[in-house]
């Protein structure tokens, strides 16, 4: 079985599960592209990862003594926001991964590390280092000027276009000096200052992000700087409906989220006297995901425009070019980086995409609040697709039943799924807590104690055979639960997306360890996914399709 994670030296996927010949015929010892670490200091991570960014690559393992021998090191989640934390602070790494290896049953830390493309990689104090052997060393003099110069960058959205500053809309450069507070005699400085404009031999001309928010039409100039939805019928491989939607680029992501609003429209729920419209994706991670698809594109991509796909089981919203440095599907949340640093600014100044770092936490934190699906990302190298699943294993009666709970108070995104646990089983424990939550034993205890202070919950008995039903003033709506095709269908969504686990599917559905197992093993037999594996190591996949 092989992991996203990458061996520079070798250039292939790493395996996660070596024998110890194994291990010591991979990493005989410390090298160009391979360093061991016996623990987890944050500036021996920030060392390896500078050194390796800015020469070859390579994969620094954590656990493991100088002369190769595997010592031991877990990866719980408070290590990798450690190491996480660490490389953040380092100035433009390269792409990493971070991933759990083992040598028969001692696990391993493993940090592999890209070369980066552009830019060079700096330690927090400035200091650049490369590689040499097995060492990490700093770079001074030529050497320095060398790769400086190697790698210098000049960022697309800052170079001129074939547009001056008199071709721009009067009323968007108002607009925009009005949203700064720049003062009418000083604005083509600020727009020089701005990275709007560029004054190239006597003239002022508009850079690439000075035409998408200063032109009635950037397209014109740009290529396909605009955005295109298309809807997909069920089981259709052609769209039968297709919307161009140009403009500023702020107005394309107002237009664009509007049209996508439309096309989704909402879902009604009537729950005794009550009517609820459900929205069938949050409005804010409709907009985030449109500006972010804009904001960190690659505008050099003049053949492609970003794409919004409407199928019925999910929203996918494409954009041209991969993901920055050192960003990555897996480390998303925990990094961030900006192809386009002024085109995102402006954006942000006008009030359409979240502050630097936020876009993909509020997307995912708005999701799980909605009792939806988390969005998954995927980049093959040319193109970022952004996936909003439109389905979800909490049926809307639940979503609309949960509304009406707010007005008891505020919920944290944790509570909801909690209450929803306890309507459908009857009582919800500490171990249920862990398993829907991914957390502790401490954090399962206090999120359940809380929902129990606010009078949501009632607790019955002490310690191990401790329970918290729903308070006898709370009414569920009935049949709470999915028909078992629709959960059948959310399972084999969900499998179209990644390996499914029992956490996974238990996770995701709100069934416990046994109905989870139960549903997997009917869906094996049936033909509709493949087993691999055994025990911890099991794993549920889509059977490959006929020849």
């Amino acid at each position: 079985m092989a992991y996203p994670v990458w061996d520079p030296e070798a250039r292939r996927p790493l395996p996660l599960l070596f024998t110890l010949d194994e291990f010591r015929r991979e990493f005989p010892g410390e090298s160009a592209w391979v360093e061991f670490k016996e623990g987890v200091s944050t500036t021996r991570v920030q060392e390896a990862v500078v050194a390796f960014s800015n020469s070859d690559g390579g994969v620094l393992l954590l656990g493991v003594r100088d002369d190769a021998a595997p010592l031991g090191r877990e990866l719980t989640g408070e290590t990798q926001a450690d190491i996480h934390r660490a490389i953040g602070q380092v100035t433009n790494p390269g792409r990493f991964e971070i991933a759990q290896l083992h040598v028969v049953d001692v696990p391993l830390i493993v940090v592999a590390v890209a070369r980066r493309r552009e830019g060079v990689a700096q330690m927090p104090n400035g200091a650049v280092l490369v590689r040499r052997g097995a060492s990490s060393v700093p770079l001074l003099g030529e050497g320095l000027v060398r790769l400086m110069a190697q790698r210098t960058l000049t960022r697309f959205e800052t170079t001129s276009v074939d547009a001056t500053l008199a071709q721009a809309s009067d009323a968007l450069v108002e607009r925009l000096a009005e949203v700064w507070g720049w003062t009418s005699d000083g604005v083509e400085d600020r727009l020089i200052e701005a990275g709007l404009a560029l004054g190239e031999d006597g003239v002022l001309r508009l850079t690439v992000a000075g035409a998408l928010y200063l032109l009635d039409d950037p397209h014109e100039v740009l290529g396909k700087a605009y955005i295109e939805l298309f809807r997909y019928p069920a089981g259709e491989a052609d769209y039968d409906r297709r919307v161009q939607i140009t403009g500023p680029l702020d107005a394309q992501v107002e237009q664009a989220a509007q049209a996508l609003r439309d096309e989704l429209g909402t879902q009604l729920v009537v729950l005794g006297a009550r009517r609820h419209e459900l929205e069938r994706l949050p409005t804010s991670v409709i907009r985030e995901a449109i500006a972010n698809a804009v904001a960190h594109r690659s505008y050099q991509a003049t053949g492609s425009s970003v794409r919004i796909e409407v199928r019925p089981e999910a929203v996918r919203v494409i954009s041209p070019g991969p993901l920055p440095e050192p960003v990555t599907v897996t480390n998303i949340r925990q990094q961030n980086a900006a192809r386009n640093r002024r085109v995102i600014t402006h954006l942000r100044r006008l009030g359409l995409a979240e502050d630097a770092g936020r876009g993909v936490d509020h997307m995912q934190d708005s999701m799980q609040a909605n009792l939806l699906e988390p969005p998954t990302f995927e980049d093959d190298g040319s193109q970022v697709t952004v996936i909003l699943p439109t389905r979800s294993s909490v049926a809307p009666e639940e979503r609309a039943w949960v509304l009406e709970l707010e007005s008891r108070g505020d919920l944290e995104p944790s509570d909801r799924i909690l209450l929803i646990q306890a309507a459908r089983h009857g009582a919800v424990t500490n171990s249920d807590a862990r398993d829907l939550l991914g957390v502790d034993s401490v954090h399962a205890r206090a999120a359940l104690q809380r929902l129990r202070d606010a009078g949501l919950l009632v607790q019955y008995g002490r310690r191990g055979g401790t329970q918290y039903v729903l308070a006898g003033d709370l009414s569920p709506p009935s049949g709470l639960r999915l028909a078992p095709d629709e959960l059948d269908d959310v399972v084999l969504d969900l499998a179209g997306q990644q390996p499914l686990t029992n956490t996974l599917v238990r996770e995701r559905t709100g069934l416990d360890r046994a109905q989870a197992l139960a549903l997997l093993q009917r869906l094996v037999t049936a033909g509709r996914l493949v087993q691999v594996g055994q025990r911890r190591g099991t794993k549920y996949l889509l059977p490959d399709p006929p020849d």
